[in-house]
């Protein structure tokens, strides 16, 4: 899988932009603020329907323009594809000319994997970080998922409305139950599926951390979760409602979910060095590049901003080493060379971009 083109209207500091990609490695460089992170914003809007960087689409259309359009033209190994994203009072998005009513339709034709600045602290920071890593290599691959895990955010909105409303209003405490058991039922089912991929990732963490650490450290991670099946995630809720009305919140549940990596059997985010975390990271993104390869039976596209600078050049060579089958798309401030790879070239100033 590969794209092939990028067509950008007025899409941040972008103007007009059309260009074609390497099938292999592409380099986009430049200075800060000169908009290389918005080409990859592009790409990942045009893979989840979303920015990464922001959940308002106003921010994404450029300064005293009403819309914005990106256009990608892909390749997989079994068809060419075109996604169309309008931005303006109404998103518009459009799937080889047949505009998509509903998100889920659009997930799952251009796979990728995303590796951002924010991500090398992913184990050091809160597990909501962690929860996204998930949400976003699952939904890609099982839209199904989605659908539960957005439900499941409505119940819990629905529950905590009414938990302050049973504070506040002294409303009856038996009509949680509604909630409780929608809550549960949703809860299993993303359960199953996140336990499903941290399995999947596990069988592949150990291999790939051996590459990058030269077999120094042994890594294992472990899934944390209130919401193993049904009739225990019910018996929790029931227990803690007493809490959850003092508090007028849902204290417990899948938005609530966690996991561990141990490197040596220390969780790494406790007692890991800034050179472990990283380098588990690493391993992490890599184990998801390879769930997906076996999910679709090709390589996602593999989005890295700025992330060469975050670390050395060993762990630089021994990345670029686990990646040879992808197309990478890469930002940083300065030019690289590689070596004994295809790899095409571009600078970026002022929002506008040069081929070198």
């Amino acid at each position: 899988m590969y794209i092939k083109n990028i067509k950008i209207t007025n899409f941040r500091n972008y103007e007009q932009l059309d260009f074609d990609l390497n099938k292999d490695i592409n380099i986009i460089y430049g200075n800060n603020a000169q908009g290389k992170t918005n080409i990859l914003e592009a790409i990942f809007l045009c893979s989840f329907g979303k920015s990464f960087r922001t959940s308002k689409e106003k921010e994404m259309i450029k300064f005293n323009e009403e819309k914005a359009l990106v256009e990608i033209i892909y390749q997989k190994k079994d068809r060419d594809g075109k996604i169309k994203i309008e931005l303006g009072n109404k998103k518009q998005i459009l799937l080889n000319g047949v505009k998509l009513k509903k998100l889920s339709e659009l997930l799952g034709n251009i796979n990728i994997v995303i590796f951002t600045p924010d991500d090398i602290n992913i184990l050091k920071e809160g597990p909501a970080n962690r929860r996204r890593f998930l949400d976003m290599m699952i939904g890609q691959l099982r839209p199904n998922y989605v659908y539960n895990l957005n439900m499941y955010l409505k119940t819990i909105e629905q529950r905590n409305n009414y938990l302050r409303q049973i504070r506040e209003e002294n409303k009856k405490e038996d009509l949680l139950e509604i909630w409780d058991e929608k809550l549960a039922e949703y809860s299993e089912k993303i359960f199953i599926y996140r336990n499903e991929f941290i399995n999947k990732i596990s069988k592949k963490i150990n291999e790939i951390h051996d590459n990058i650490t030269n077999k120094k450290e042994i890594i294992k991670i472990e899934y944390i979760s209130n919401c193993e099946n049904k009739e225990n995630y019910l018996k929790l809720l029931k227990e803690r409602r007493k809490l959850d009305i003092i508090k007028g919140f849902t204290t417990k549940g899948i938005h609530r979910d966690d996991f561990i990596i141990y490197i040596n059997n220390k969780d790494v985010s406790s007692f890991g060095s800034q050179g472990q975390n990283r380098t588990a990271v690493l391993s992490l993104k890599l184990s998801e590049l390879q769930v997906v390869y076996d999910e679709i039976g090709e390589y996602p596209i593999l989005l890295l901003d700025d992330f060469m600078s975050e670390l050395d050049e060993e762990r630089r060579k021994n990345f670029l080493n686990n990646i040879k089958n992808n197309q990478v798309i890469l930002t940083g401030t300065d030019k690289i060379n590689l070596e004994n790879v295809n790899y095409s070239i571009f600078n970026v100033k002022e929002g506008n971009l040069f081929k070198i």
